[in-house]
């Protein structure tokens, strides 16, 4: 007679162990400790053999059952359940060992083999160009997984920034990392060995599109606000307009440099491309932007943590990749877009060149003049930024 839940919940262990049949070879192995296996009995081959299928309760009898069957269907097409169980355990353990084995440890393991002999300053450019620009885009990702689309996804927003050369140096890195790990086993082709041809000469000028007509902006603004995905993308995107900061100083935003009381944003020397601390006075809306963002990233050091990892930032990748999401072509906008919509349209309202300039961060090669410039300035970039916060705003609802 078939077992019952009833039955299997009532049964008790004795001295010795137990078998009580169910159907189809299907049986409850009682042992004296009180554990309640499941096994199948079949042949296979001329041989007796024995397929366990787990514990009761965690595997109920309906599962048991279910279980049980698909081992006759194995056995019906001539194969030995127990050795195809054997076999899929194998090939979970190899995938498993895939998906760890990601373009992050590889590019470790890579670098770790190259960085002997090699001088500090060698080692510092490739571990800033890995850990900056390469690895918050591919590292998460399983090196067998990798293709070329996603490379050059990476290599393109680098290019539209007009860093040509250093798109193909960042090129040359992974090609590397990828050769490495053909030879090691961990994939079986190189999925950044064309990659080079789809590049852009040195010679080229890549336009940095941008959006300057007032009703156009204001509907850029209406997008980035529709937009969902990751939340740190989505308030990157958000902020981006009212700083108009370089993509990796807003990215690498750090909540140590945002002070709320004084509504700055402090951007620290080593950051800052032209290496001189940077103050970005916070317009009322940034200040509630940011502290938005603090209620889910507060935990972390950054601003804009990465999805993946709380110890790293989001990829200039994922800002693009959104904002081709929302149906700007790369002709359209850009990241650094934002910085070019800003300088023109700010020049175009009267204000004063200089006061721009001092808030884009660009270089002044007077040291002095430039001490000076960041002290005088300062309240007048206060005030710019607070009046082109509500100039994005005013655009936004319509009023262009």
């Amino acid at each position: 007679m078939p077992l019952s839940d009833a039955f299997i919940r009532a049964v008790k262990a004795a001295s010795t162990a137990k078998k009580y049949a169910d159907s189809g070879g299907l049986y409850l192995h009682v042992s004296p400790a009180g554990g309640k296996l499941w096994r199948m009995a079949y042949r296979f081959d001329g041989k007796q053999k024995t397929l366990s299928f787990g514990a009761w309760p965690a595997v109920s009898l309906k599962e048991a059952r279910a279980l049980r069957d698909d081992a006759k269907a194995v056995l019906a097409s001539g194969i030995d359940p127990a050795e195809q169980k054997k076999s899929e355990k194998v090939a979970a353990a190899r995938e498993e060992e895939a998906q760890a084995l990601t373009f992050e440890v590889v590019a470790m393991q890579w670098f770790h083999k190259r960085e002997n002999g090699k001088s500090e300053h060698y080692k510092y450019l490739l571990t800033n160009r890995l850990n900056n620009q390469i690895l918050p885009a591919l590292g998460a990702t399983p090196i067998d997984a990798i293709e070329p689309q996603g490379i050059l996804a990476l290599l393109h927003t680098v290019e539209e920034r007009g860093a040509i050369e250093q798109a193909k140096r960042l090129g040359r890195i992974i090609k590397q990392v990828c050769s490495y790990a053909v030879a090691c086993g961990y994939t079986k082709y190189n999925a950044a060995s064309e990659i080079m041809g789809a590049l852009s000469s040195a010679g080229e000028i890549k336009h940095r599109a941008t959006i300057t007509k007032p009703q156009e902006v204001g509907a850029l603004l209406r997008a980035l606000d529709m937009y969902q995905g990751d939340v740190s993308v989505c308030y990157a995107l958000r902020i981006l307009p009212y700083v108009f900061v370089r993509s990796q100083e807003l990215r690498g935003a750090r909540w140590e440099e945002i002070d709320f009381d004084k509504a700055e944003w402090i951007i620290p020397s080593e950051r800052m491309k032209m290496k001189a601390a940077h103050v970005v006075p916070l317009a009322r809306q940034v200040v509630k932007l940011f502290l938005e963002l603090h209620s889910w990233s507060g935990g972390s050091a950054l601003c804009f943590p990465s999805p993946w990892s709380k110890n790293r930032c989001i990829s200039d990748v994922g800002l693009l990749n959104a904002i081709r999401r929302l149906g700007y072509g790369k002709d359209e906008m850009c990241i650094h877009g934002f910085r070019s919509m800003a300088s023109t349209l700010l020049n175009e309202q009267g204000y004063r060149p200089d006061v721009i300039e001092a808030q884009l961060a660009h270089a002044e090669k007077n040291a002095i003049r430039r001490a000076y410039n960041h002290a005088e300035y300062l309240p007048e970039r206060r005030t710019m930024m607070q009046e082109w916060a509500d100039y994005l705003d005013g655009l936004r609802d319509g009023a262009a």
